[in-house]
């Protein structure tokens, strides 16, 4: 028996593999019960109310175990969780402030002149010229087979 966390995804990690629990647990204790000789195993919560039982992965073998009930339960929670309502109220669309707008024009004025931070570090022209070579060199299958 060992203790672990549910995952905000409503799986419980064991032994290098995950195995799945119903949706609305996630970051609550549950125990994973495994008896030796046994295919099975059942995760419990702390009033040891079986919520799970899957057949064993074999160790480390990094596979993810779900039951169909949790999936399609994890569905609909996920599903439900949408809506058609308005975004969220308090984030208004507003048109930048004049201080954005000058920032922009001197921006858009040329590069400046001042500190080392406000030149531009990355000129993408050196990397749009060895793309522009690199699509006229001819392929390995190319170079074999010249028409």
């Amino acid at each position: 028996m060992v203790e672990r966390t549910v995952s905000p995804q409503s799986l419980v990690a064991f032994d290098g593999n995950f195995y799945s629990v119903p949706p609305g647990l996630p970051g609550v204790q549950v125990k994973v019960l495994h008896r030796l000789g046994e295919d099975d195993l059942r995760i419990v919560t702390a009033g040891r109310a079986v919520v799970a039982c899957h057949r064993r992965a074999p160790q480390g073998a990094g596979q993810t175990v779900r039951d169909s009930g949790h999936v399609i339960a994890l569905e609909r929670a996920v599903l439900s969780s949408f809506s058609d309502r308005a975004p969220c109220k308090t984030k208004v669309r507003k048109p930048p402030s004049a201080a954005a707008l000058a920032e922009a024009e001197r921006l858009r004025e040329g590069p400046a002149t001042g500190s080392s931070a406000e030149r531009v570090v990355i000129d993408l022209t050196h990397y749009a010229a060895v793309a522009d070579r690199l699509r006229s060199v001819p392929s390995p299958k190319q170079e074999e087979n010249p028409e």
